[in-house]
């Protein structure tokens, strides 16, 4: 007879198995799948998070900041990990700008979690940083000190920090930097924590982009086309400004009150008589006509193959120099008739039209010049006219600051410089010359010419008088779904400033401007307000010392006699303000009512006094007043308004 174990056998054969099984699971967890369960517990207990690299800064040309990536903090509470909540809400109170009520109420909902997204600076945040249960969130956030300056120029970044469009988008590769990484400590409660054995990745800081941007100047510009295009009734407009011995872009305003606002760069149009400068370029430069050649104007009608082209301003006989001045339809398409297609299409592909500039920015069109072979029997004196031919504003100002440049064409430039975070220079720009469009001696006559059309001719609105200008009216009829209709034009004019060393070519376009709707009357103005206006600036990318003032003394004038030539002119340099001495003496501010903004600073500099603008065009008073004893180098105000009539 077998014997039953015992309740004592029994107990210990249980215990004997149950260690078994706990060392199997032992060798299990241990052997079998320690990695499996060693990575699952890294998992658990520790987070890798990604570390924002600061975007690079985007600065004009004189380091005023227009992108800015700056740390922002937004705040959390978890109420239940709270540990003093009287001081808790007081100090969240005060950071937050909440009522104490509203924060004490927090405590008493089922909510576990209240989010304050902010942005907060450090200074309003700092003190709930060693609070229990309070959190602050961290981020790089994008900001624009002059969130209305060149707007769609400058772009913006999405949602991840990335460059979404302008010059945001297309600088991204080098403002964006390299992202850095850690890893973070987690405990049982979920907070997390630096681990002092894993060292992290720091972040790379985007480089730092100087742009040829001027924002003094474009902030003229927008002011100046904001007014323009209210007080003509436009539909939109734009104004491109350009340093013509280096291609820099110093301004680039676009306003559009019926689409997606433009930027100069990806609208075209047709110039109209702005393009009549580039058939005179191609038939000095072919040797085919010089400035005082003549024409019969036809007394302002002229019917060719067909096609009867009319003049505003009838005349007998023109030289060419006179077929620019008073800008002749007739007469441009009579001298037009000595090119051939191949120069005179030439002529326009060497200034630019037809191809893309090269400007380092997406959206850019190449415009419209179709290859002789596609033209009909009034094309050429339809190119003549500024017709059959599409251009950008930015193009145009290329095009003409090959004239201002002694006939070299530059590529347009946005980017100056790119700087690392330490300073240290990475990339500086140089200017980009394309070709030689025509001779020193040619782009000479050229821009004597565009001085008699403000002089005497149909751009005489953008005259400033004490300073030569040179430039180009232009009306050209808008072709809307493929047809011109009546009553919408393209008004324009193109300045050069000034005329002899030129330091500004400026483009001015207003869309279907109503009432008077010719260049000369609607955009030239502009550009002699956005003149005045950078002239009463100080900062603005002029170089003052190389300004000139020209003008002929009746004394002069007799001591030359017969032997003066026309227009001859005497050379007087600018007078550049002296610098102030110590004396702190009170003198009464000068009485400059009604004087242009450029006069009017220019007295108030040389009595002493720092000038603030407020307005555009003549001045209408100053705060203080006239006659008001003021000590030297205090600020006066300067107030102006807009002269020109609706």
């Amino acid at each position: 007879m077998i014997k039953s174990p015992s309740r004592i056998t029994l107990v210990g054969l249980a215990f004997a198995l149950a260690a078994l099984a706990i060392i199997a699971k032992a060798v299990d967890v241990q052997l079998v799948h320690g990695d499996q369960w060693r990575q699952r517990a890294r998992q658990q207990q520790t987070v890798r998070v990604v570390l924002a690299a600061r975007r690079g800064t985007l600065f004009d040309r004189n380091g005023a900041p227009l992108a800015v990536s700056q740390a922002t903090y937004g705040v959390g509470l978890a109420p239940q990990e709270v540990s003093d909540r009287a001081r808790t809400i007081q100090l969240l109170a005060k950071a937050l700008d909440r009522p104490q009520a509203e924060i004490a109420r927090l405590f008493t909902a089922d909510r576990v979690w209240f989010e304050w997204p902010g942005p907060f600076a450090w200074s309003e945040v700092m003190p709930l940083k060693t609070l229990r249960g309070v959190y602050l969130q961290t981020w790089l956030e994008r900001f624009y000190p002059r969130p209305d300056l060149a707007t769609r120029l400058i772009g913006r970044t999405d949602d991840s920090g990335h460059g979404a469009s302008g010059l945001e988008r297309a600088l991204d590769t080098a403002l964006a930097g390299r992202a850095g990484s850690a890893i973070m400590l987690r405990d049982q409660t979920g907070r997390t924590y630096p681990s002092p054995s894993r060292p992290a990745v720091d972040p790379q800081p985007g480089a730092d982009v100087y742009l040829t941007l001027d924002a003094e100047l474009e902030e003229i510009a927008q002011h100046a086309l904001a007014v323009a295009v209210d007080s003509v009734h436009a539909s939109g407009g734009d104004v491109v400004i350009v340093q013509p011995a280096t291609g820099e872009i110093l301004a680039m305003a676009s306003i559009r009150k019926t689409t997606a606002e433009g930027n100069g760069l990806g609208d075209t149009f047709e110039p109209g008589s702005t393009a009549k400068v580039f058939t005179a370029a191609a038939l000095l430069r072919d040797a085919k006509a010089v400035p005082g050649d003549k024409i019969y104007a036809e007394h302002g009608t002229y019917a060719l193959d067909g096609r009867v082209i009319h003049d505003v301003h009838p005349s007998d006989t023109l030289t060419l120099a006179d077929v620019i001045r008073v800008s002749s339809n007739i007469g441009i398409a009579k001298f037009s008739l000595r090119l051939t297609p191949a120069e005179q299409y030439d002529a326009l592909r060497d200034f630019g039209f037809g191809t893309l500039t090269g400007v380092d920015l997406a959206g850019e069109s190449p415009g419209r010049l179709r290859n002789p072979r596609a033209w009909t029997v009034e094309s050429p004196a339809s190119l003549a006219m500024g017709y059959e031919l599409a251009v950008t504003p930015l193009q145009l100002a290329a095009a003409y600051g090959a004239l201002a440049n002694a006939g070299v064409l530059l590529e347009p430039l946005l980017v100056r410089q790119v700087r690392d975070q330490d300073g240290g220079t990475r990339w500086m720009a140089r200017a980009l010359p394309v070709r030689r469009v025509v001779d020193a001696s040619v782009a000479s006559q050229l821009t004597r010419m565009l001085r008699g059309v403000v002089e005497e001719g149909t751009g005489r609105q953008a005259a400033l008088g004490t300073y030569l200008v040179a430039g180009k009216t232009g009306t050209a009829r808008r072709a809307i779904g493929g047809h011109y209709l009546p009553g919408h034009y393209w008004a324009s004019f193109v300045g050069i400033f000034p005329a002899q060393d030129p330091q500004l070519v400026l483009v001015v376009k207003l869309d279907d401007p109503q009432g008077s709707y010719f260049g000369g009357s609607t955009a030239a103005p502009v550009v002699r307000t956005i003149l005045e206006a950078a002239l009463a600036t100080p900062g603005v990318a002029l170089d003052r010392g190389r300004l000139v003032r020209r003008w002929l003394p009746d004394s002069a004038g007799q001591a030359a006699g017969d032997s003066a030539a026309p227009g001859a002119s005497v050379v007087i340099p600018w007078p550049v303000p002296q610098a102030r001495t110590e004396s702190v003496a009170s003198v009464p501010v000068p009485d400059v009512v009604g004087r242009s903004l450029r006069a009017a600073a220019r007295a108030l500099h040389e009595s002493g006094f720092e000038v603030r603008i407020e307005g555009w065009g003549r001045v209408l008073g100053t705060t203080p007043e006239a006659g008001t004893p003021v000590t030297r180098g205090r600020t006066v105000l300067v107030r102006a308004g807009d002269e020109r009539a609706g």
